[in-house]
């Protein structure tokens, strides 16, 4: 019987503290972003375009680089401490883990940065495929779902 009121006691503490994390409102930093273009660079066959994606002045922006698939377009996001590929294709458009030869980051930081959860839920955000603008508008907006809660602070 005491473990049973243990065990009660311990999903209570956890379901409060949970609540309260989500009320702190830890995340809403992120609504508000800027994606600007980076021009006039050599970029090789494979890469596209490039842009940058900023949430905070006081933080390095992560990079965007598109690039052409026999599949369709990846939007690969680079950053110091993870990557992660949005791929849009006949599937529709979501994200996944980024080929070994785009990788920069060890593939044992990434995935501690990275929500194994988030990035099987964020698999098919939409079944279109989708431009350039939207797929950036969807990438920013999806990003900080993927960071894990306590790598936040890498995006802001």
């Amino acid at each position: 019987m005491k473990k049973l009121n243990l065990l009660s006691v311990l999903v209570l503490a956890f379901v409060l503290v949970s609540v309260s994390a989500s009320a702190t409102g830890v995340r809403t930093q992120f609504k508000s972003f800027e994606i600007e273009e980076v021009d006039n660079l050599y970029m090789g066959k494979t890469v596209k375009a490039l842009w940058t994606v900023s949430y905070s002045n006081e933080e390095e922006p992560v990079t965007v680089v598109k690039r052409k698939t026999l599949e369709g377009v990846e939007y690969v996001v680079h950053s110091k401490h993870f990557q992660v590929s949005y791929a849009s294709t006949n599937e529709g458009f979501g994200a996944k883990e980024t080929r070994r030869a785009w990788s920069e980051v060890p593939k044992r930081i990434s995935r501690a940065v990275i929500s194994k959860e988030e990035l099987q839920r964020q698999r098919i955000i939409t079944p279109n495929k989708v431009d350039d603008e939207k797929a950036l508008g969807l990438i920013a907006s999806y990003l900080p779902d993927l960071i894990n809660d306590g790598y936040t602070h890498l995006l802001n």
